[in-house]
């Protein structure tokens, strides 16, 4: 019996990695794979697979709303022009338009009131006081866009920001991309070292511009993250005293938001873009 079983896991094993193959192809979309590709480890705790056309689900989601930070020039906005769910996908869409600041305050001192038109819009959309999770493997598979100027990404703040602020709540760029470099994908945690500012980055440099669908995924233990594209590593951080705060042995909440790079010239001739998800995955590990 036991011979056969191992004989079954490695069937299992093999079948598994022809989808996974299917799966990271990054030039047709194919099917969604059903499980993780790491297979028997893993448990579906949180998932959205974006079937059904309309807005973001909100049991699932909410929006930023606003100039919310960096100082970047998009406002970001609740509606369907910059997010919504079509063709079982997520789309944020990030538009060159002169759109007025509906918050704007006369004599108002913080940008978010004071300034009253944005050049950009786009949406952000996050999972703050729906869904939190420490531990386990976060999956997604996106499509990102074209053109200088866009900044994709896919990311978690700790759930306590509000008293330890960042980056002492901690920070975890899961996918982080730049149109302006658009071979190279990253992937960084922030953090409080001695009282300062610290970040842990790695990066993949790609033969060819990453476009296409392509599969990014985070596996985050107590002692460790792992960052993989298309199920290759290309990432490892070690996490114990690694910060001040331990932030990252607390939960942290998701965040996926298509923002404009300021600090790069702007192609506007290639707006509008659009950032696609066809699903997040969350697991955590089976005891």
């Amino acid at each position: 019996m036991k011979t056969r079983a191992k004989h079954l896991s490695w069937i299992g094993l093999a079948i598994g990695l022809f989808l996974t193959s299917l799966a990271t192809r990054g030039d047709d979309k194919p099917a969604a794979l059903t499980t993780s590709p790491a297979g028997e480890k893993w448990k579906l705790i949180w998932s959205d697979e974006f079937d059904h056309d309309g807005p973001p689900d909100p049991a699932k989601w909410t929006y930023e709303i606003g100039f919310v930070r960096n100082n970047e020039p998009q406002y970001y906005t609740d509606r369907r022009e910059n997010a919504r769910v079509e063709n079982g996908m997520l789309v944020l869409e990030a538009r060159k338009e002169h759109f007025k600041n509906p918050n704007v305050q006369p004599g108002a001192k913080n940008r978010p009131n004071r300034q009253e038109f944005a050049e950009y819009t786009s949406a952000s959309v996050i999972t703050r006081g729906l869904f939190q999770f420490a531990f386990g493997r976060v999956e997604m598979r996106l499509q990102l866009p074209e053109g200088k100027g866009t900044w994709p990404a896919v990311w978690t703040l700790g759930t306590n920001r509000d008293t330890l602020h960042w980056p002492g709540c901690g920070e975890i760029d899961i996918m982080e991309w730049w149109g302006a470099n658009p071979k190279v994908m990253t992937s960084t945690l922030h953090f409080a070292k001695d009282n300062k500012h610290a970040r842990a980055q790695g990066r993949t440099t790609q033969p060819a511009a990453i476009t296409g669908f392509h599969d990014y995924a985070l596996e985050w233990t107590p002692d460790h993250m792992d960052f993989f594209m298309d199920g290759q590593p290309y990432h490892h951080v070690e996490l114990r005293g690694l910060d001040d705060n331990n932030a990252f042995t607390l939960p942290q909440y998701l965040l996926i938001d298509f923002a404009i790079d300021s600090h790069n010239k702007i192609d506007d001739a290639t707006l509008p873009q659009k950032f696609l998800v066809d699903y997040v995955r969350v697991f955590e590990e089976k005891e």
